[in-house]
Formats: C-alpha cells, structure tokens, sequence
C-alpha cells in the first residue's frame, strides 16, 4: 500500500523546482528595487548636471562643489546597485538583456566621470576662470596655464574615453525611454568632450601662440560665404596679426585686389588639382577651396609673404558668420554707411553692401573698416566670458580654422576641429563629407540652402553608408534684374544672371568606393578624385532662381555601414540641415 507520499525523486525534483522558482523571484525582486534605486540615481545625476553647469558658467563655485559632491555620491550609488552579479546575470538574458546592460554601462560611465573629471574641473575652476580664459582688456593672462594644462588633461581623458563608451552602447535593442536616455548621455558627454578637450587644447596652445616666449605674426584670412569654397568662402579680406605676452594687435590689412594671379601657380596636392585644377595655386581667392587646412594654411602664408614679406607662424581663417556671434557680445557696430547689429551683420556684409555700394574698390574700403571695427571691439568692448563662448561657438561651427607653422602646435591643432582637417576615421566615429564650392563667380550663395541626409545599413549583402543632398537656389524669380551686377555675375563665368552654379563634392569613408552615383534619379557625368583613401564624386550644378536638386551617392565596402557616422560640411550663411535616416536599399 502506498503512504501517500511522493517517490523520493519526484519529491527531489519538486524542491529543485520550487528552490529555483523562489530563487528567480527573489532574483527579480532584488533587480527591481536596486533597478528603482539606480534610476532614481541616474535622474539625480542628470538634474545635477544641469545645475553644476550653470553654477560654473556663472562662476559660483561655491554653489558647485555641493552639486558636484551629490552627483559624485548619486554615480557611485546606481554603479554599485548595477554591478552585482545578479544584476550581470540578467544582462545575459534575451530582450531584457540589453535593457539590463545598457543601465548598468550608464551607471559606470557617470561614476567615472563624476570620480576622474569632475574634480580635477573644480579645481582648476577654483584658481582660473575657465569662461574667459584669462581674457580682459585685449590681453590673455598666460601664466595660469602652465597649472591648468595637467587638470584639464586629465578631465578630457576621462570625457573621451566616457564618449567612445557611450556610443557603444547598443541602445537600438533597448526599451524606448531607456534609448532616449542613452542618446542624452551621448549628447551630454560629447558635449562636454568637446568643451573640456577645447579647453585642454587651449591651455596646451595658447602660452606660445600668442607670443608667451616671444612675438608672433599671424595672417587672418577672412571669407565670405556668399561665394563659397570647402571651407567657408573666397578670402574677401587678408591682415596681419601680431601678438606679444597674451596681447593682440591688427597690424597690415589689404584686400583680394593686393594679390594678383599668379603666372606659375604655388604647387598644390594632386587631390587639390583634381578637383579645382590650379586655380587654388593662383588665385588668393580659391585657396580656402583647398579641402585640407593643413594644406591651404601654408599656402595662404606662402602668398602672404611672396606679397609683403618677413615671417609667418601661423594662418587664422574666419567667415562671414563669425561677426554675428561676436557681435551679440559687442553690441551694434558702425562702418561705412551701416549700423550693424547681430541680427543684421550678415546681411550687411553678404548681400546689402554690394545694393549699397557698387563700386567694388569702395566695397573693399567698407570690409576693411567692418574688420578693424569689429577686431577693436572685439579686443576691448563686451563680456569677456560672452566673447569667448562667441569664438567658441564659432568654431564649433567650423566656422574658424588655424594652422600653425610651429610643428608641436600644428600636431595639436590638427587632431581638434579647429586644425580644419577630414579627421580619420576610427572606433569613435566615420565621417562622410560635403563641399560647395562656386562657380558662379559672383556673390549668389547667399540664396542657397542645402539639406543633407546620410544612411547606413547593409544592401546586397555590403556595407553601405548613403549621403543626398539637396541643394536649392532661393533667389527671387527676377534675380536676374532685380540684383546687382557684382551679386549675379551678369553671366560672365557661363552662368546665367540670376542663377547658381556650384560645384558639390561628396566623400566617403575610408576604404569605402562609390557604387550608386545619381543626380535626381539620374546619372550623369561627374568628376572623380580621392582624398586620402577616401573617394570623392564631384557634380557640377546650376540652378535658376527656384530650382533645387537632389545628389545621391552610396558607398559600400570597407569603411562603409558604421553605425556612427559623422557628416561634415561646407559652413554655409545658414547651416545645412542634417539628419540621419533608416537605410532603404534600392530606394
């Protein structure tokens, strides 16, 4: 007869089962409430963020380091709660997974931050006001950076490496909240990259560029982006800068009309030559066309110096843009028959002084009174602190480039943005390419827009990455009356009044080769070259007044399909808009 027991394996298996199935819940209540707490964490440390930010832009550091203390215990608190095994257990798990993973590499990356760059940042803010550099009545303190340089170091370390691992985080296979987090961090933690790696550049850059073991000369190289080259726009304006122990002064300034063609152009790289010929080589005005400004900086110091002579250490180029942003730190500006605000200055500059001013000569006369005037205010009127987040969003912009002829500086300039190189391709980030350059010969790109979108993905079994552009000519339809001669070109270069011709260079990746090339669903010739190991497709267009048209070029092979794909650009008078979207093959 049976006892009404189980069989002693049935009742083996019967614990084993419970015994997990307690396991599992007390599992998954220990990852849900250290889950809450490690949110609640991470919302603290983002709210903190935002309040240490403010502190320090407003110099309260006082008010900082509290913040900074709270950030710092919040970080290691949501690191500790998802670092346990049992939270790494679940990582492992499909779907919940990578929510799972994505919370806890959140949580190591504020934890490092917190612990290897904030602290050496409010040190090095407690001793030196890091909005303004040091900068106060048109002379920069060098001595402090000799102090600042480690700390900062230091801090930009930590940031870039908290940058490379916030982008690999697989944030496509988390929940949607989750996602959107991660791509805030992402943002947050470039940003900041940027700012502080600005900062340490600077720190490292500024005590012997601006003449701190001896006197310096630089050209300024000034652009106007309603003709534009790779890099911004033709040289309308060139001068001489001289700078002593941190002080700055204007020295000689001329026009585009001092340096005229020369018989035997300079010799410029075969990729350079591909693309626009020799004309770089011979006209001052088309040396900012020069892709690489490692390339065109020396260049333009070689004209210089073949027209006035001496030495040159280094060569700044600014556009047009550049004095908007100043201005909103300045104030109003008079020159020539203007007043120029911030809203309008580009205006002026761009379109308005060529309706006032017909007379070319007189035009010039007008830009160099506007450059003086704005380098006089520049160096003595405004907030230093609104002065430096001027420049410094100018140059995020990419609207200011600098080449130094001091080779530990050009090293330095050249792995920044400022260096205006094609950075190389890496874990980090690819980056894809345009560049306008026009060809109308006159001033119309002041009525240009341009969209550009880039998509990655794989087709046919290859790695793709797809950039279009949309370029449009916004022009009234009587352009060709209603505008001065000196703006359309009166058809002199082979465009017609009113409209726009452009040449648009599109460039890869690395390794990548291009494998679909259409204009508006259509192919058409193009030209071809390569920079570096990147290949290059070049359309020419010309555009009525009204007209927009569309370039797609796909690339594909090595190189091609990276995730994080960066798009650079032509800085134009208003910015390209850029987007990213879902790759559609055949599309």
């Amino acid at each position: 007869m049976s006892d009404g027991r189980l069989p002693r394996r049935r009742r083996w298996i019967g614990w084993t089962v419970g015994l997990v199935l307690t396991l599992l819940l007390v599992a998954v209540g220990w990852v849900a409430i250290r889950g809450i707490g490690a949110v609640s964490d991470l919302q603290r440390v983002a709210s903190g963020a935002s309040q240490l930010k403010k502190a320090i832009a407003e110099g309260d550091l006082e008010g900082a380091a509290p913040v900074a203390r709270s950030i710092a215990s919040h970080a290691e608190s949501a690191h500790a709660l998802t670092s346990d095994p049992v939270w790494h257990a679940f990582g492992v798990l499909p779907w919940l997974g990578p929510n799972f993973r994505a919370v806890s590499e959140v949580a190591e990356i504020a934890d490092d931050v917190a612990a290897d760059a904030l602290t050496p940042l409010l040190d090095v803010a407690a001793d030196f006001d890091l909005a303004s550099l040091g900068f106060a009545g048109g002379t920069i303190d060098l001595a402090p950076f000799a102090q600042i340089e480690k700390p900062l170091g230091t801090a930009s370390a930590a940031l870039t490496s908290a940058e490379q691992r916030a982008r690999r985080i697989d944030a496509e296979s988390t929940l949607p909240p989750l996602a959107e987090a991660v791509g805030e961090l992402r943002s947050s933690v470039t940003e900041a990259a940027t700012v502080v790696g600005s900062l340490h550049g600077a720190s490292v850059l500024l005590p012997t560029m601006l003449g701190g073991e001896g006197p310096r000369d630089y050209v300024l190289a000034m652009q106007n982006n309603a003709e534009l080259r790779s890099s911004g726009g033709i040289i309308g304006s060139i001068a001489l800068l001289h700078v002593e122990n941190g002080s700055i002064s204007l020295q000689t300034q001329a026009s585009s009309r001092d340096f005229p063609p020369l018989d035997e152009p300079l010799p410029v790289s075969e990729s350079t030559t591909a693309l626009f010929e020799d004309r770089p080589g011979r006209y001052l005005q088309n040396l900012t066309s020069i892709p690489d400004f490692s390339e065109a900086g020396p260049t333009i110091a070689a004209r210089w110096i073949g027209r006035f002579g001496g030495t040159v250490d280094g060569v700044i180029a600014v556009d047009a843009v550049v004095a908007e942003h100043l201005l909103a730190a300045t104030g109003d500006l008079a020159f020539g028959p203007f007043t120029a605000t911030a809203d309008t200055v580009t205006s002026i500059l761009l379109s308005e002084i060529y309706a006032t001013i017909p007379d070319p000569v007189v035009q010039d006369q007008v830009f160099a009174q506007a450059a003086s005037g704005l380098f006089a205010a520049a160096l003595t009127g405004g907030d230093p602190k609104k002065l430096i987040g001027a420049l410094a969003e100018s140059a995020g912009e990419g609207r200011i480039r600098i080449w130094s002829a001091h080779e530990d500086e050009q090293a330095v300039l050249a792995a920044s943005a400022l260096g205006g190189i094609i950075p190389e391709d890496g874990p980090a980030a690819t980056f894809v390419g345009v560049l306008m350059n026009d060809t109308t010969g006159a001033k119309m790109d002041y009525y240009t827009r341009a969209s550009i979108v880039t998509a990655v993905g794989t087709c046919d079994g290859a790695p793709t990455t797809r950039v279009e552009v949309t370029w449009t000519n916004t022009a009234p339809a009587d352009a060709a009356a209603s505008l001065p001669l000196y703006v359309t070109g009166g058809g002199a270069y082979g465009v017609p009044a009113g409209s726009v011709g452009t040449l648009i260079a599109v460039y890869g990746p690395d390794g990548a080769t291009p494998s679909r090339i259409d204009r508006d669903g259509s192919e058409e010739g193009v030209q071809t070259a390569m920079l570096g190991d990147r290949s290059v497709v070049q359309h020419d267009v010309v555009l009525a007044p009204g007209e927009s048209t569309t370039i797609t070029v796909e690339f594909q092979g090595e190189g091609a399909g990276a995730e994080f794909t960066e798009t650079l650009t032509t800085p134009l008078i208003e910015a390209a808009e850029m987007s990213h979207e879902e790759l559609r093959c055949g599309s």
